[in-house]
């Protein structure tokens, strides 16, 4: 259970990635008040959690009504990480906003749902890694686990957005990247796990010895 919990974590928050949104964060939130900002990061963290936490209660009967079985999940989930890490590596977002979703973000009333909830924090790989965290859950405390998991990234992310001005003058645009480059190193190993466990359930190569 400490293994399933320690992975849950680790791999929402890696993929939630809080420090690699503070400069998207600032660049939206320029013009807003001090007052405005606090409120901002606030609605944007709890839109994520509670994106997050719906597709985790709904994603697996939606993928079992399309006929998806967990292997497949497994692999192509695993698969949607390891891209995602390979741009935290490459100390890039591609996968999380594009720049017309930036330009567009700037020039809305209100940034906290779009762009800055769904998809720069609850992009398309954390919604289908929580969806591959809940099909593993063996029991109601596992389940449990990932709920868990997912309310301490939005805690993560509501922190890391009201500290966003500090973080960026002590790490600078660098200290992010190098920040982003270490977490996606992790991820990726998480990726290749995910397929190795798809890989395993469905057969394709041996179930280690021992």
């Amino acid at each position: 259970m400490l293994d399933f919990a320690t992975t849950a974590f680790v791999s929402i928050l890696f993929l939630v990635d809080p420090p690699g949104t503070v400069p998207a964060f600032i660049a939206l939130t320029s013009r807003y008040s001090p007052a405005k900002r606090r409120k901002t990061a606030l609605v944007a963290s709890v839109a994520a959690t509670l994106i997050l936490m719906g597709f985790a209660a709904v994603g697996n009967v939606i993928f079992r009504v399309l006929g998806l079985t967990l292997p497949a999940f497994q692999i192509a989930g695993g698969l949607v990480l390891f891209l995602v890490a390979l741009d935290m590596i490459r100390a890039q977002r591609s996968t999380q906003e594009c720049p017309d979703e930036m330009k567009e973000g700037s020039e809305a009333s209100d940034v906290a749902i779009a762009p800055l909830a769904i998809p720069m924090l609850a992009g398309p790989a954390a919604l289908s890694t929580v969806t591959v965290l809940m099909a593993q859950a063996q029991d109601m405390a596992a389940v449990a686990v990932v709920f868990l998991a997912i309310a301490l990234t939005g805690l993560v992310c509501y922190v890391t957005l009201r500290l966003a001005d500090p973080i960026q003058r002590r790490l600078g645009t660098t200290g992010v990247h190098i920040l982003d480059r270490i977490l996606g190193l992790v991820l990726a190993g998480i990726a290749v796990q995910f397929v190795l466990n798809g890989l395993k359930a469905a057969d394709l190569i041996p179930l280690p010895k021992g």
